[in-house]
Formats: C-alpha cells, structure tokens, sequence
C-alpha cells in the first residue's frame, strides 16, 4: 500500500479526498496534518463517524516526508514553504497555485515565490492535455476550478479562434472555502446571484499561460453548494463544426463527455465527469462545461494525478455516480 498523507485534511477538500481514499486500493490514509493539530477529523465532520476516524497533527515537515505521497490542501505560499523542504523526499500533489505559473506570472499575481527552483520541477496536472509529464512528475501542481474547466473547453478549439476570448464563470460558494466572508455569508449568497473580481481575477493568468489566448474572465458567485458552469465566447477563423472538434480531441477521454445540447451541474455533481457542449452562429462560438468544483476542480482531480505518478488507471477510484436528484 502506498503510505498516504493530507496536509490541510479540515478542509471541503480534504473531506473530499478522504472521501476518494476510503475506496482506493491502493492509497491508505495513513496520517492526517493541519496547521494547528489536536483536533479529531470526525468531530468536524461528524458523517465520517465510524466510517473513517483520526487524530490531525501538527504539520510537521520530517513526519510529512516519511510518507510516499502526500496532498497538500493547503493555500498559496504555505504550500511552497513545505514542498520546498518536501521535494526530493516525496511525491506531491499540491492543490495551491504556487506551482501553477511561470515566476513571473506567479510574483503579479500572487507574492514573492521562496521556491523558484522547483517551478522547472513541477508538472501542471490537467491530465487530459499534460497526462505524460504528470507521469514522470514528483510534484504535480493540480490546476484551479475556474481553469480546469475553461482550458479543457477552450483546448479543442485553440487552433480554430480568433485571440481574445469572454469566459462567463459561475461557481458554486463551497469553491470559496470553509472560511466566512462577506461574500459567502448566507445573507448574502441565499437567492442572490452576483459577480466577484471581474477581468482581474488570479485565474484569468493561469487559463491565459495555459491557452496562449487572451482571456477576459468574469468569475460569478451561485447559491448553490457544489458545482460550476463555463459559459466561453469566441470567434471563429475557421468554419468547423463545434461538436466535431470536441469529439476529435476527446472521443477517447474517460472522463470527458460531450454532449449535444447545454449542460447542466446536476449531472456532474459528486463526479469526476467534465461535460462540454459547443455551439456556433455564423463565426460566433460558444463553449459550456461543467464540472463538479470541489472533485474535477480540486480533489478527484489530485486523485486522477496522484493515479498516473504512481503507473496506475489514472481512473481508479474516481467517482462516477452523480447526486442525482
């Protein structure tokens, strides 16, 4: 079995992780970390209650190492602090974004970045487009919500679109995190539909590195727990059909399904599935995806990943089964 550690084990994502673990035949949970300790896992989440029960330690460097890999569910520049130390002992899957980006992208958008030289080491972990990099990574940088479903709309279709592209990006408020905000206060989120950090959200960098297109990203906030919807807006330079192109580049892709009309969060809620629908007028294209944010967006994902470093079914124990109705 291969000894398994989540650092930031409080968190929506680290429930979610757990969650994937439990079934997995081959990752064992094998120590749960967080900034403070002491705490219990199932006394913050009382539905693991016989089902999966630990103490969560004080993060701590040389014990984080012992283990053959570990999933770092923690922020930006914490993240980097300990893979700094990690590299080299471990294999790693971080979920932050401090090995997303170029240096230079990163210190606009983010802070001073104290682990450079890992950047070249690091592998971006959308498998679908980096699979065979993640394979040979020891540190994959597992890609944010917003990106992972604007890239993979976006990727069919890079050959074929005019630079200069609107995303129209609606969240679910768990992607915001277990901390209350004015923005994810119930008051606020409960029959209210707004949008947060237009055109200069920190993802709009990460889907422009990725894409080589210019993107004016508009992230909005939905009254729902889990899920998010990509609506992309682009021109055409060539005459395609939108859901050839799709099928072209993802007919082969598990866990990528097209389909032929808009889609909907429901069906991919509690699922590793992206689904993607394309339409155009005259040269006018317009992309929808779907994807479960706390699972394709964050932890299923990070599985997927940790899957391929490992030479495993990069599909092994993600979930399939949506929570429907």
């Amino acid at each position: 079995m291969i000894k398994t550690a989540i650092v930031g084990a409080s968190g929506y994502t680290g429930l979610e992780l757990i969650k994937i673990l439990l079934n997995h035949p081959h990752f064992e949970i094998s120590a749960l970390f967080g900034s403070e300790g002491g705490e219990r896992i199932e006394d913050i989440y009382p539905s693991l209650k016989g089902v999966f029960e630990a103490e969560i330690q004080k993060s701590d460097v040389e014990k984080i190492a012992k283990y053959d890999l570990v999933f770092l569910a923690v922020p930006h520049k914490t993240a980097m602090a300990l893979v700094k130390e990690l590299y080299g002992k471990t294999k790693i899957v971080d979920f932050s974004a401090d090995y997303r980006l170029n240096q230079k992208n990163y210190e606009d958008f983010y802070c001073p970045h104290i682990d450079p030289a890992n950047l070249e080491n690091s592998s971006y972990g959308l498998p679908e487009i980096f699979r065979e990099y993640v394979k040979k990574s020891n540190l994959v940088a597992n890609p944010g919500c917003y990106p992972t479903a604007t890239i993979l709309g976006l990727y069919p279709f890079i050959d074929y679109i005019e630079n200069g592209v609107f995303v129209d990006a609606k969240s679910g408020v768990s992607g915001a995190g277990k901390k209350l905000s004015a923005t994810t206060h119930f008051v606020k989120d409960n029959e209210n539909f707004f949008a947060y950090n237009p055109i200069k959200h920190r993802h709009s960098v990460e889907i422009k590195e990725k894409t080589g297109l210019d993107v004016t990203f508009v992230p909005q906030l939905l009254p729902i727990t889990r899920g998010m919807q990509v609506s992309i807006y682009a021109k055409l330079k060539k005459d395609i059909e939108p859901l050839e192109a799709l099928k072209n580049i993802y007919a082969n892709e598990e866990f990528i399904r097209i389909a032929d009309k808009p889609v909907e969060i429901k069906n991919v809620a509690g699922t590793h599935y992206c689904d993607i629908f394309a339409a155009k007028n005259g040269n006018m294209l317009f992309i929808n995806t779907v994807i479960d944010n706390l699972l394709r967006g964050a932890s299923s994902q990070a599985v997927a990943n940790a899957n391929l470093m490992f030479g495993y079914d990069e599909g092994l124990a993600l979930p399939k089964i949506a929570y429907v109705p």
